[in-house]
């Protein structure tokens, strides 16, 4: 039975007395304990983060704390979306914390370079936090704080891959319409789940009733983030080193063995076989989870002879939006990314159909509907030109209305609900959108690394 008893104000997990604490943590880690002392023996012991175990030595006091839970690099980035609204907020301390991932390698390098120093998964999970945001359910049941659980992609796309946990005829729901992804021994665990779409509401109803009282509708912060960037397509477009002329086709990957890379053997040929001419610039966009899993060396070795022919190879911690829009083609797969175009200029191409390897009211099932997929028999040139000519003006509208059905509103939402929860007020200026940053030249991104970058 799922508890829905407690209001969302009210799940707050109280941190355990020192006397109760265990003497280890699950990972055989010592715990810290206060020392109690007497007469003019030092007060506290301690090697801890002044956030967790000192806070009376910061200089900002008084502050809610939040604790942001990253479990991968795209996990991370989406994340960024909704962190970003906080912490210029003087009476509000981020914290952070890379909580263990199967795709969770590059995390602390990815904070790292943001000027973030994490906390340790056990010193986090064992600390007291106002409130919580994760973009994945794993190991979030054991935080002490309400937690804010928000989507990482475009929509629930893929079903539920793991058949095994399963009961007999139990349904595979995608992503956050799951119940295995919200429901931990019977209790439903984020304070809110954060939608795209009041559709998602429906779904819900019938995956996982217990928890739409915690469910808001916020809309998509990469909606929102792509509709502020298309005024400045040329000026992205310039930034990437085209030339007056010139086109651009992004071909872009999720992860998986059923995704564009796990066919790279197929995709390869297409690229290299059949060369297109100087018109055109090629970009690869491949999915953060594919350079964690196979480790960055190894895909781009895989890769080599792309970039002896010139094809950019996007660093999985770079921006792809700016991409996306400056895009004359994007050739992708039933990934997220290739749902984002359509709120571009750019033609799209699959290069297959995914059949049943995607939900079937998600935006990706809808863009197979409508996108044609690339021939593996016809010259690649040919097959973007006549893509082209053939696109209809509004191909691609019920794609881009299934991103979102409150456009232009998730930061004002989602603060919104933030500061609910953390009982402020809030500030007294609007969130806005901003249009991604320039991305650098292609130029950077074709050379594959020099021994000395592997050193």
């Amino acid at each position: 039975m799922i508890d829905r008893a407690s209001p969302p104000g009210a799940r707050l997990h109280r941190a355990r007395s020192v006397d109760t604490l265990p003497a280890q943590t699950p990972s055989g880690r010592p715990v810290r304990r206060p020392v109690s002392v007497e007469g003019n023996r030092v007060a506290v012991r301690t090697t801890g983060p002044a956030l967790i175990e000192q806070r009376h030595w910061l200089t900002m006091q008084h502050c809610k704390r939040v604790l942001v839970v990253v479990h991968t690099l795209t996990f991370g980035q989406r994340l960024k979306e909704v962190y970003c609204l906080l912490e210029r907020d003087t009476r509000v301390q981020m914290a952070f914390t890379a909580a263990p991932h199967a795709f969770g390698s590059g995390v602390p390098r990815h904070l790292e370079r943001q000027g973030i120093t994490a906390l340790g998964w056990d010193e986090a999970r064992h600390a007291e936090f106002d409130l919580a945001l994760a973009a994945s359910s794993r190991g979030v049941h054991e935080l002490r704080a309400p937690v804010v659980r928000i989507s990482h992609g475009a929509g629930h796309i893929k079903p539920l891959t793991d058949t095994s946990v399963l009961e007999p005829g139990e349904r595979r729901w995608p992503g956050m319409l799951n119940p295995r992804h919200l429901v931990h021994d019977g209790r439903v665990v984020p304070t809110a789940i954060a939608y795209a779409h009041s559709r998602d509401l429906k779904e819900l109803g019938s995956s996982c009733p217990g928890a739409l009282p915690f469910a808001h509708v916020v809309g998509d912060p990469c909606v929102d983030r792509i509709t502020a960037a298309r005024p400045h397509r040329e000026h992205y477009r310039r930034s990437l080193g085209l030339r007056p002329g010139q086109r651009l086709v992004v071909v872009n990957s999720t992860w998986g063995k059923n995704s564009t890379f796990g066919r790279l053997s197929s995709l390869l040929p297409q690229l290299l076989g059949q060369p297109l001419d100087d018109r055109y610039r090629i970009a690869l966009l491949i999915h953060p989870n594919v350079f964690a899993g196979h480790g960055d060396r190894q895909v781009r070795a895989w890769l080599a002879s792309c970039s002896e022919r010139g094809i950019a190879i996007v660093p999985p911690e770079a921006d792809w939006q700016p991409l996306l829009v400056a895009a004359d083609w994007i050739i992708g797969d039933h990934g997220s990314l290739t749902a984002y175009g359509s709120l571009t200029e750019a033609t799209i191409l699959l290069t297959h159909d995914p059949g049943r390897e995607v939900a079937p009211s998600s935006p990706a099932a809808l863009l197979a509907a409508a996108a044609p997929v690339l021939s593996s028999t016809h010259p690649l040139g040919m097959q973007l030109e006549y893509a082209a000519d053939r696109r209809r003006p509004d191909q691609y509208r019920a794609v881009a209305a299934s991103l979102s059905s409150v456009p232009g509103e998730f930061h004002r939402r989602m603060r919104s609900l933030i500061y609910r929860l953390l009982h402020l007020g809030e500030p007294a200026f609007p969130p806005v959108a901003h249009p991604p940053a320039a991305p650098p030249p292609l130029k950077r991104w074709v050379a594959s690394p020099g021994a000395e970058e592997w050193s």
